[in-house]
């Protein structure tokens, strides 16, 4: 584990307010994302982060993290979103009224428009994958993970992780470029 992660999974196990807001401050636009990508809706991935730094600040003195506490917080998302799928018994899906925010009040409304379009479409796509490869390419692409990370978390192989990812990616080049033709 990172030197700055040994501390301030230590300073979490004695109850260190400071130290969850700092956790909460470096991570959650990333685990967020995360979520976000996974369930494809924005109230249900908030929920799942809240739900995520809520068992952190509760089971903060028993934590025994190996590695990084970026990937172990990953893994406690994708747990998440997984549980909240399989609850639902839903299949991810993408809604322009209730998932995605309008855009930005930024310098140029065009650029936010036009962010806004590109992550819909990339959301659409991913939304048409495979569960277990759209988990790959979310894990890696935003969560920062390695594939022998995300084997062990799918309890699959390194190479499995790895084909799922290309299968995956390949998969989404062809739905982005069937979108941008359509």
């Amino acid at each position: 584990m990172a030197g700055s992660d040994r501390r301030l999974a230590r300073r979490l196990g004695r109850g260190d307010k400071d130290a969850l807001a700092e956790v909460y401050r470096e991570q959650k636009d990333r685990l967020l994302t995360l979520a976000y990508r996974l369930l494809a809706d924005r109230a249900a991935a908030e929920d799942c982060l809240q739900d995520v730094f809520l068992r952190l600040a509760r089971d903060a003195a028993n934590l025994r993290i190996r590695g990084r506490l970026g990937p172990y917080l990953a893994s406690c998302v994708l747990n998440r979103a997984r549980d909240e799928l399989r609850k639902g018994g839903r299949a991810v899906h993408v809604s322009l009224s209730q998932d995605h925010e309008g855009p930005s009040s930024g310098p140029d409304p065009s650029l936010a428009v036009e962010e806004l379009d590109r992550s819909t479409r990339i959301q659409e796509a991913l939304s048409l994958l495979p569960s277990e490869q759209r988990e790959v390419v979310v894990l890696h692409l935003n969560g920062d993970l390695t594939f022998r990370q995300i084997g062990e978390m799918q309890s699959v192989s390194i190479h499995t992780a790895k084909s799922r990812y290309r299968y995956g990616i390949q998969r989404l080049r062809g739905l982005l470029s069937r979108q941008e033709e359509g």
